[in-house]
């Protein structure tokens, strides 16, 4: 009685309709297709190769009679294995296992890399025609500086008249310091500043274990700072009943931050229609739920300042992140709150406030489409301004004969470099 595929009989060397075990040869075909569904995949040993042979030539190697399904077997899963002695299996392990290790470092590695962003920036301050009879002008213009998240380089200062480079000691902000006399000087005079930046994105991770690399060693005396009261931002009053009312019931510091940066963004609303908006008046955003970055961020750091938290004030410039080149209408500011076995953790109130999608984002994580220029408010320069201290530093100040100078023009822009 013929098999199913042409000649598998006389290949096969079924001599009778009968076999050794006793089944018919019809008994067997009937076996064939449920054993072939339902039959599992051998798995190889791991230092084994196993191979599929041809159809043909496994009938080609049978002899003698034999079951359909043993013949079956033999044709369509037959295996071979190639051994091997210890010490060879082991260095292969071993090779294996290093592939494998290698391989997730590499991979490791690459996931590590935040995005970057290469950009020039210009920074112009134009000091105009000055009144007649008035004596000396003095300048003071921030120059940004490297850090964890920012790379500057190819600084250059074209000015006119000489300058020195100072920093603060409050909180070492660098800064270009100018004097001149408008009656000895041709006015108007410009002062162009030019720098190249390599900018990180700022993201940690808040649900890793703590003493992660994210860490990184920070003075007392800063976070001290960073718990003290600003002239705009008080941690007492209303300010200090605000905070506790929205961290009721919370013990943990990443918990009442968080507690404390929703209500910000939830509350708050970006609005610079009106008078008072701009000076990072904590009070007035209080008061008013209304305002620019600095309003949203001098309500959140005084509110975390009241809780117990460190918190402090970052100013620079945002670049829009859809064009390669182009001006800078203005400043942007932002916040980063100080976590113990964390270290410092990146907000963006304001940004969150314009883009909903990335409100999670902006709560550990400041993006690379920005350039930092200098850290903290009530500033102090040293040589000393005569008048009060600056609320921030971002523009240029000027003095004209010891009194504050506001008539000084600036321009900012921007290219990408890649």
């Amino acid at each position: 009685m013929p098999c199913e595929r042409p000649g598998l009989s006389a290949q096969c060397g079924f001599a009778s309709s009968v076999l050794g075990n006793g089944l018919s040869v019809e008994d067997e075909k009937r076996k064939l297709p449920l054993l072939v569904e339902n039959r599992p995949r051998r798995l190889g040993l791991v230092l084994g190769v196993r191979r599929k042979t041809g159809y043909n030539a496994a009938l080609a190697k049978s002899s003698g009679p034999q079951s359909p399904v043993r013949a079956f077997e033999r044709i369509w899963w037959r295996e071979e294995t190639f051994r091997m002695n210890r010490p060879a299996k082991l260095s292969l392990f071993v090779l294996l296992l290093g592939v494998a290790i290698s391989g997730s470092l590499l991979w490791r590695g690459h996931q590590s890399q935040p995005p970057t962003r290469a950009f020039e920036f210009h920074y112009v301050t134009r000091i105009p025609a000055v009144p007649e009879g008035t004596g000396k002008l003095r300048l003071w213009i921030p120059v940004p500086e490297s850090d964890n998240q920012q790379e500057i380089s190819h600084l250059t200062i074209d000015s006119p008249v000489p300058y020195e480079l100072y920093n603060d000691a409050k909180y070492g902000n660098r800064y270009a310091y100018l004097e001149l006399d408008p009656g000895a000087e041709k006015v108007p005079i410009e002062v162009r500043m030019r720098f190249q930046v390599e900018r990180r994105e700022h993201q940690v991770v808040l649900d890793a274990p703590a003493g992660r690399p994210n860490a990184t060693e920070t003075k007392a005396s800063e976070l001290a700072r960073s718990l003290q009261p600003d002239r705009l931002v008080p941690i007492d009053g209303m300010i200090a009943a605000l905070a506790e009312q929205e961290t009721r019931g919370l013990t943990e510091p990443l918990e009442k931050a968080r507690a404390i940066y929703n209500y910000v963004v939830s509350t708050m609303r970006y609005d610079k229609s009106g008078e008072g908006w701009g000076r990072g008046d904590a009070i007035y955003a209080c008061n008013s739920r209304k305002g620019n970055c600095t309003d949203f961020h001098a309500l959140f750091i005084g509110m975390m300042r009241a809780a117990g938290i460190p918190a402090r004030f970052e100013i620079g410039f945002l670049l829009p992140s859809n064009q390669r080149a182009d001006d800078i209408p203005g400043y942007h500011c932002w916040a980063q709150f100080y976590l113990e076995g964390v270290g410092w953790v990146p907000v963006d109130t304001s940004e969150a406030w314009k883009d909903p999608a990335r409100r999670d984002y902006f709560f550990g994580a400041h993006d690379e489409h920005r350039v930092l220029l200098s850290r903290g408010r009530d500033i102090r320069f040293n040589p000393a301004q005569q008048g009060e201290l600056l609320n921030y530093f971002i523009y240029p100040y000027a003095e004209l004969d010891g009194k504050s100078f506001l008539d000084v023009e600036y321009q900012f822009s921007f290219r990408d470099l890649h």
